[in-house]
């Protein structure tokens, strides 16, 4: 069957051409009626705008870049994480009738800011959706800035910039964890924190103090061990407060990946979770319900 052009759907929704790209371009002062009845005749052949076409008659690229730190580029196994970015993504870009160009980098890369300038320069895209940690490296940053293409920093760590950004609130919901685990009689809470760079997951930490604090009980260095959000880390951190005479009886990981670890690494030991060991994470990954327990 051949694809459906523009063309048809201003013949089966009886308007003009122009009619039905204003309404893909989600242009305004469309009458509502005008505007559904080309949104109809859109679902009904299955058109979908072709993006060389609209960037040569609009002058614009129609596409939305996103660029995230590379996880196969070092051992820190993040792909759950880069997925559901992706996900997230192509949802709000078809809905805007835009493409989405995914661009992993190296943020070790000393060439990282060049390469991005290049990426710009030649793809020319509407905007661009900078993720962390890369939302937190002033070079990066910078080097976007420069281009002058509107920007998005996911997870930023801190509101600094112009730019608009989508930020969580880590900090708040890791004391409102930690206050938790005091509410079942958790004395020695141990935390396995992640990596530094990701000021965002830093807060994490930040959130474990307060929550501490909050809950009338003193934080202790001998309790905090630095993880990197990968799973070996948590197993290396697991392993070091697990093997310890006074053992924590709770532990809050900064990460599901390595709040995973500490499960099997207790599994390892013998110990019963949550009977004999409570374990925490945050992020809410998929494969958290696939876990015992």
């Amino acid at each position: 069957m051949p694809r459906a052009t523009i063309d048809d759907v201003a013949k089966l929704a009886g308007v003009s051409i122009k009619t039905v790209s204003r309404v893909v371009n989600r242009e305004p002062n469309v009458r509502e009626s005008t505007r559904d009845k080309v949104e109809a005749a859109i679902v009904e052949l299955h058109y979908r705008p072709n993006l060389s076409a609209r960037s040569l008659a609009s002058h614009r690229s129609h596409l939305i870049a996103l660029v995230y730190d590379d996880p196969s580029a070092y051992n820190v196994p993040s792909f759950g994480y880069v997925i559901r970015m992706q996900q997230g993504m192509l949802i709000a870009c078809r809905a805007a009738t835009h493409g989405l160009l995914i661009h992993p980098c190296n943020y070790r890369d000393k060439n990282v800011a060049n390469e991005l300038k290049d990426l710009i320069e030649q793809t020319r895209p509407d905007g661009i959706v900078l993720a962390a940690p890369l939302s937190n490296m002033p070079k990066i940053v910078d080097a976007i800035r420069a281009t002058g293409a509107p920007l998005v920093r996911l997870s930023p760590g801190q509101r600094n910039g112009t730019e608009l950004s989508v930020v969580t609130n880590d900090r708040e919901i890791s004391a409102e964890m930690t206050r938790y685990l005091a509410s079942l009689g958790h004395k020695r809470i141990a935390f396995i924190s992640g990596d530094p760079k990701h000021k965002a997951v830093a807060q994490r930490f930040a959130g474990y103090k307060d929550g501490l604090k909050q809950s009338g009980l003193d934080a202790s260095d001998d309790l905090v061990v630095a993880g990197d959000n990968s799973i070996s880390s948590g197993e290396r951190a697991a392993d070091e407060l697990l093997s310890r005479d006074e053992r924590p009886t709770a532990i809050f990981a900064a990460n599901d990946e390595m709040a995973l670890a500490v499960i099997n690494v207790a599994a390892g030991l013998g110990l019963a979770v949550p009977k004999d060991l409570s374990v925490v994470g945050f992020d809410g990954t998929p494969f958290s319900a696939f876990v015992t327990p």
